[in-house]
């Protein structure tokens, strides 16, 4: 099971500082915390019918990391490639209010903003870690 990727397919609004912090963190995920054990999925591409994403998706575990409620990663997903393995949505995470303001620059982010890439990354390590468990089962 160590040759095991699971997807981490990121939400690319770019109207609220959700989309941004759900960017991030799923950057972090590709490069620091799960290094060698993500493969991060495009969503432009995977929505304007990229085949090695959608396959990807569907041959395995993928979780969507969306900054709003509207939940397009996730939905664009189950539409095309079947239900998600799990799901961070960003403003469940830290709320309406700091998800759905307009900062939304990574130029423009200060220190409580890198706090809240921190906090949805570990969320995102706990599904992981939880379909990851599941898996060697």
């Amino acid at each position: 099971m160590s040759d095991l990727k699971i997807g981490v397919l990121s939400c690319s609004g770019e109207e609220c500082l959700g989309g941004t912090i759900a960017r991030l963190a799923t950057r972090k995920m590709l490069e620091k915390l799960r290094k060698d054990k993500t493969v991060t999925l495009c969503l432009p591409l995977y929505l304007a019918g990229g085949e090695e994403e959608r396959s990807f998706a569907k041959d395995y575990p993928v979780i969507t990391v969306d900054g709003c409620s509207k939940c397009c990663a996730k939905r664009a997903t189950e539409k095309y490639s079947g239900k998600v393995s799990d799901t961070v949505i960003v403003s469940d995470v830290l709320g309406e209010d700091a998800a759905l303001s307009k900062i939304v620059s990574s130029k423009d982010l200060k220190k409580e903003h890198y706090q809240m890439v921190d906090k949805v990354a570990d969320e995102i390590c706990q599904k992981f870690d939880k379909i990851t468990l599941e898996i060697e089962k």
